[in-house]
């Protein structure tokens, strides 16, 4: 991979990010809070954006969005690498759920 198609790629991941943050924000800011975890003054300013904004903003070569998951458990509560998969996938992805929501409060 060379060093325009990584811009590129990056340039398409910013613009699909943002554009999905506000299409959230604008159905349910509460639930784009949570589910973004990003602040409320952020979602304000991601909703406020034009159509130009985004385009210029997503043209960055930093990747804007990142990985909220940062520990062994919540990993392993997601892959959900257990023999009874089937059984425990809904209760596994709930208790990740859980403990990403408490650490969103944290973050408050």
């Amino acid at each position: 991979m060379n060093d325009d198609q990584l811009s590129r790629e990056i340039r398409d991941a910013n613009l699909t990010y943002l554009m999905l943050a506000q299409n959230v924000i604008r159905r349910d800011k509460a639930e784009a809070l949570f589910r973004l975890g990003i602040s409320e003054e952020s979602a304000d300013m991601i909703a406020m954006l034009s159509p130009a904004q985004i385009l210029k903003i997503a043209s960055s070569p930093m990747l804007l969005c990142r990985f909220r998951v940062d520990d062994d458990m919540v990993w392993n509560l997601l892959t959900n690498h257990t023999a009874a998969k089937v059984d425990n996938d809904a209760t596994t992805k709930l208790h990740a759920s859980i403990l990403m929501a408490g650490r969103f409060g944290e973050a408050l």
